[in-house]
C-alpha cells in the first residue's frame, strides 16, 4: 500500500478552537471572544492505494464552498478563513498522481465539516461512507445551525452510513473494516463532532492513523488537550485517551488533518512517540 498526503489549500482558525479554554459551553464560546488567530494551516486529504482499489479519506476544501459560504452563520462568517486555488482541489491533485475519479473505489469522511467534505463533488462514481451518527447530525436545518453545510452537498450525495458494527478494535469501542483483508479500519473517535471517526491503515506490525480532527496536532493529542469545538468534554478526553493507548501498543504515524508536520511525518514514516 501507498498513502498520499494531498494538501487542499489552507485554513486559519482561532487559537481557542485549536486548544480549548475552559469547560463545556464556556470553552465553545471562547472561540468567538478570542482575538488570536493561528497561522495558515494545511487541510489534508489522503489517498490510499490499496489492492481493493483507491480509498480517499476526506476530500478537503472545495472552491465553490469558499465562494458561497453562508454568511448568516457566525462561525462561518467570523471565526474561520480559507484559501484555495482551483488546482489544489482533491480531484486535480489525484489526476496529477495518475488516479482518475473512477479509480477511487471508496471515499471515507471522518466528519462532515466543510473543509473535509468540500471536495465530494469530484467523486460521483465512488461509494462514499460516513458514520451514521455524523450524517444524522449534519442533515437539514438542524445541521446548518450546527455549522454543517448540507445544502452545499451535490444533489446525488447519498452516502453509505457506517454503523461501526465490527466490534472493538484495540481500545476503540467500535469499528468497521473497510477492506476485504481488514487492513484499513474505521474507528469511532467522537469528540470534535459526536460522530467523528478516524481511519487506521495497518502495515505489518505498525499503522498509519488518519486522525481527521480528533486533535489538531500530534502534540495536542499527546498532551490530552481537547479542542474548542467539542460539545462533550468527557467524551473528547476519553477519545484522546484511547488514541494514546492505541499508539502505546502499536507503532504508528499519527496524522491530523491540520497538523503542519503531517505530510513530513508520513513521508519519513516517523512513528509518534507514545505518551500513554
Amino acid at each position: 500500500m501507498r498513502i498520499h498526503a494531498i494538501q487542499t489549500g489552507q485554513v486559519r482558525i482561532k487559537q481557542a478552537q485549536v486548544a480549548g479554554r475552559g469547560y463545556g459551553l464556556r470553552r465553545q464560546l471562547a472561540i468567538f471572544t478570542d482575538a488570536d488567530w493561528t497561522g495558515w494551516l494545511p487541510t489534508f486529504a489522503w489517498a490510499i492505494e490499496h489492492p481493493d482499489g483507491v480509498i480517499v479519506v476526506d476530500t478537503g476544501q472545495g472552491g465553490h464552498l469558499l465562494r458561497n459560504r453562508e454568511s448568516w452563520h457566525p462561525y462561518l462568517r467570523w471565526e474561520v478563513a480559507f484559501r484555495l486555488e482551483p488546482e489544489e482541489e482533491v480531484g486535480p491533485q489525484l489526476r496529477a498522481l495518475g488516479i482518475g475519479p473512477r479509480d477511487v473505489r471508496r471515499v471515507v469522511l471522518t466528519h462532515l465539516h466543510v473543509d473535509h467534505d468540500g471536495g465530494i463533488g469530484h467523486f460521483p462514481h465512488s461509494a462514499i461512507a460516513v458514520s451514521r451518527a455524523e450524517f444524522a447530525r449534519a442533515k437539514g436545518l438542524a445541521g446548518r445551525l450546527r455549522g454543517y453545510l448540507p445544502n452545499a452537498w451535490p444533489s446525488w450525495f447519498d452516502p453509505t452510513a457506517l454503523d461501526l458494527a465490527d466490534g472493538p478494535f484495540g481500545p476503540f469501542a467500535s469499528s468497521s473494516r473497510l477492506t476485504r483483508a481488514g487492513d484499513v479500519v474505521a474507528v469511532a473517535t467522537p469528540g470534535h463532532t459526536a460522530g467523528h471517526i478516524s481511519v487506521i491503515v495497518q502495515d505489518g506490525a505498525g499503522s498509519v492513523f488518519l486522525a481527521g480532527d480528533a486533535s489538531y496536532t500530534e502534540a495536542l493529542m499527546q498532551a490530552g488537550q481537547i479542542d474548542g469545538v467539542s460539545s462533550n468534554d468527557a467524551l473528547s478526553h476519553r477519545t484522546l485517551d484511547q488514541i494514546r493507548t492505541y499508539l502505546s501498543i502499536t507503532p504508528s504515524v499519527y496524522l491530523p488533518t491540520h497538523d503542519p508536520d503531517s505530510a513530513r511525518r508520513l513521508g519519513q514514516a516517523e512513528i509518534t512517540p507514545s505518551a500513554a
